[in-house]
């Protein structure tokens, strides 16, 4: 199989080597991206989206953490650990086509590995093709029907935990379905990812799109039953959005308050005002919601999931 991949002769001198070694991968041309970029996912209203800037300083550490990963597997290029990481830090500096290649790969090489499908489905969703994510997801959660449950290693700086295998193939599932609109099912992947939560960071995210799913089928009463549990005052780190999204659909977070959360980081900008863009979809003040979710899409982090929703709810509104 050919494989695209780094374009690490952008990233200094330093990986001279790393390229050199590169050509002795059978399957690994040292030939790099064409000069003439591509990008790495067309939205839903047409546009084409590349790589968002970072900052020197995340910019250096993505590209050590990407160097070595590619060492790493250059040694042993058919070593499923190697291949799945490769395709995970290809994935956090927004390069999602060279990351479906290469758990295109591993998938290839480990057909009972669901962990390749579970990360080749999330970046299928990230680039906006949602029939190849929940086949990847309905694969990886048939392979993973009668096996143990497994806790996923965290690959964000930022975060302190990642989840399990199960959680995040059900919760991702789900995510495809309500971006293609499919409330009914994307409803029935999560309450089966709510099976495997295991703390209150999982319990907030996947009470959060729970929530939605349920107002967008019209199933008030559900909805507000699932956020008995979301109470102030929750250690909740890695999903704050989600948690003041909660706290602002049971009334203990004014909309103002959440869109204000944080103006400098385009992330929760996304994910914040999708949150906030929705509160006012369901309460049928589709004016404000369109207002929010233009604003939303507006921003420069094209692959947060808020951004693809507010993409997907603008396209449906039409």
């Amino acid at each position: 199989m050919r494989l695209i991949l780094l374009g690490i002769v952008t990233m200094g001198a330093a990986l001279g080597p790393i390229v050199a070694a590169a050509q002795s991968v059978p399957d690994l041309p040292a030939a790099m991206r064409p000069a003439v970029k591509t990008p790495e996912a067309v939205g839903l209203d047409g546009r084409e989206f590349f790589p968002p800037p970072t900052s020197p300083a995340a910019k250096a550490v993505l590209d050590a953490n990407l160097a070595a990963t590619t060492l790493d597997f250059i040694r042993a290029p058919d070593d499923a650990q190697r291949i799945l990481w490769l395709g995970r830090r290809l994935g956090y500096m927004a390069r999602f086509q060279d990351a479906i290649v290469v758990f295109s790969r591993g998938a290839e090489k480990f057909p009972d590995d669901a962990r390749f499908l579970r990360h080749r489905g999330h970046r299928y969703v990230s680039t906006r093709q949602f029939d190849k994510a929940i086949a990847d997801f309905q694969r990886a959660a048939a392979l993973m029907a009668n096996r143990p449950d497994e806790e996923e290693a965290v690959g964000s700086a930022s975060a302190t935990r990642s989840g399990t295998l199960k959680f995040n193939i059900y919760y991702h599932m789900g995510l495809a379905y309500f971006l293609k609109g499919d409330f009914e099912q994307a409803l029935s992947a999560y309450r089966e990812c709510m099976k495997y939560r295991s703390d209150e960071e999982s319990l907030v995210a996947i009470s959060d799109w729970t929530y939605m799913t349920l107002r967008r089928l019209g199933r008030d009463t559900e909805a507000k039953a699932f956020l008995k549990p979301i109470v102030p005052g929750m250690a909740i780190k890695d999903n704050i959005s989600y948690y003041q999204r909660l706290l602002m659909y049971k009334g203990l977070l004014k909309p103002e308050q959440v869109l204000a959360a944080d103006e400098t980081d385009p992330v929760q900008i996304a994910t914040q005002g999708y949150g906030v863009g929705n509160f006012y979809l369901v309460k049928g003040d589709t004016a404000k919601a369109t207002e929010i979710f233009r604003r939303v899409v507006a921003g420069s982090e094209w692959g947060a999931f808020g951004f693809i929703a507010a993409e997907a709810d603008l396209a449906r509104m039409k």
